[in-house]
């Protein structure tokens, strides 16, 4: 039996160094894909972000980023 994770969207008003910048060049690395006419699953890349934020947020809380 697999549990299901519910994982809800960090919010950007509590970003600061690293995880800032990674979300404002991932912000406009989206917006640049979006509009370059090629296909881009949205959903994948907000799951993939989300990820590496979470990540990058335990590492920034550890002290390591």
């Amino acid at each position: 039996m697999t549990a299901e994770l519910e994982v809800k969207p960090l919010s950007t008003s509590e970003l600061q160094g690293p995880s800032q910048d990674f979300t404002d060049y991932c912000e406009a690395e989206f917006e640049r894909r979006r509009n370059s006419g090629e296909p881009i699953e949205e959903d994948e890349y907000r799951e993939a972000m989300e990820m590496t934020l979470r990540r990058l947020r335990a590492l920034e809380d550890e002290g390591y980023a």
